[in-house]
Order: structure tokens, then C-alpha cells, then sequence
């Protein structure tokens, strides 16, 4: 188990990894789809709140970066001509969870009802992410995903108390960081399609 004060060397380096997109962001080089991000900077603010009325302490810094670092990228993202917003029909759904786990959190007062609806909008607002990792390598940047991965570990190495409120954030912020950053960094997509194309031709 690692000492607490390892959470902010993992939040210094997912910083630095969100400066990196942050970059490429207003260089033109990525294209985020405003909605994502803003929801991505919604989603741990709520459960950075809750956390800290769980009194989790020092772990929530995680938590806190994983929501500042896409609030840092969706303001960039109004200075990128490539940026967008692409609103569907899921969109109103994940910002409606996000707005549930607010009135839920605010009618019950149960802090674990609210990070669990945190998760749940996170997760659905990922889903863009993803199928673009997936089809589109090319158009994101694997170092903030990497980044967040560490964080999430150094996180996670250092919890003490394993209750709901101090571990299921950092799990679920390791496990997108892995696929989406696995997705982009390895190609996954290109990868299978390849293979694919390779075993019709056969």
C-alpha cells in the first residue's frame, strides 16, 4: 500500500497528460466533441462533492482531476476550428443522469447514490469516445487516457478504507483509461479490421 501522498504525484502526471490533449487541442490536432467533454467535466464534479461529503479525504483528488482536466479541454475546444457539437439523442440521456444523480444526491442526502450516478453518466458520455477510438485512432490522443490510467492506480494503491465512496471512482476512471487508451495507442480497430479484410480475401 502506498502513502497517501502519492495521489498527488498521480494528479501532477494526469495533469500533464491532459496538457498534452490540452495542446493538441488547440493546435487543431484532435477533434472533441464538445458534449463529451463537457459531460466527462459534469459527471466527477458531482462526484467529487459527494466523495468529499464521504469524507474520502485525500483520494477524491483523483476524482478532481479527471473533471478539471476535460473542463481545461472543452473551453480549448471553442478556440478549435475541428471541435464540435454533436448532440443525439443520447446526449439528453447522459446529461439527464448527470442531472438525476444531482436530485437524487440532494432528495436522499446518500453521497454513494450520487458517484453512482456519476459513474453511470461518465460512462455513457464515453461511449462517443470509445466507438471513435475504435474507428478513428488517429483523431485522439492517448496520453491523457495513459496518464489517467497511473493516476487511477496510484489511487487505488493507496485507498485504506475500501467503501464504495473511496474505491468505485478510481476503478471505473481505470478501466475507461485503459480501454480508450489502449483503443488509440494500439489501434485495436484498424488492427481487427486489417484482419478481418485479410481473412475475406483468404
Amino acid at each position: 500500500m502506498l502513502n497517501e501522498k502519492f495521489i498527488i504525484l498521480g494528479a501532477l502526471l494526469s495533469f500533464y497528460g491532459g496538457l498534452s490533449y490540452l495542446i493538441d487541442t488547440i493546435k487543431g490536432k484532435t477533434k472533441p466533441n464538445r458534449i463529451t467533454w463537457f459531460l466527462w467535466a459534469l459527471a466527477p464534479a458531482i462526484a467529487f462533492v459527494a466523495e468529499l461529503e464521504k469524507g474520502v479525504g485525500m483520494t477524491s483528488l483523483m476524482t478532481f482531476m479527471v473533471g478539471f482536466n476535460p473542463l481545461l479541454i472543452f473551453l480549448a475546444s471553442f478556440i478549435n476550428k475541428k471541435s464540435y457539437w454533436k448532440l443525439n439523442k443520447m446526449d439528453y440521456v447522459y446529461g439527464a443522469i448527470s442531472l438525476f444523480a444531482i436530485i437524487i444526491w440532494k432528495l436522499t442526502n446518500n453521497g454513494n447514490l450520487a458517484i453512482f450516478f456519476a459513474i453511470l453518466s461518465d460512462a455513457f458520455a464515453s461511449i462517443p469516445t470509445v466507438i471513435k477510438s475504435y474507428r478513428e485512432p488517429e483523431t485522439e490522443n492517448s496520453k491523457i487516457f495513459f496518464f489517467g490510467l497511473i493516476n487511477a492506480s496510484i489511487t487505488l494503491l493507496t485507498i485504506k478504507v475500501w467503501s464504495f465512496a473511496h474505491f468505485a471512482f478510481p476503478i471505473y476512471i481505470f478501466i475507461i483509461c485503459a480501454l480508450i487508451y489502449s483503443l488509440v495507442k494500439f489501434k485495436l480497430g484498424t488492427v481487427l479490421k486489417n484482419r478481418k479484410k485479410a481473412n475475406l480475401s483468404v
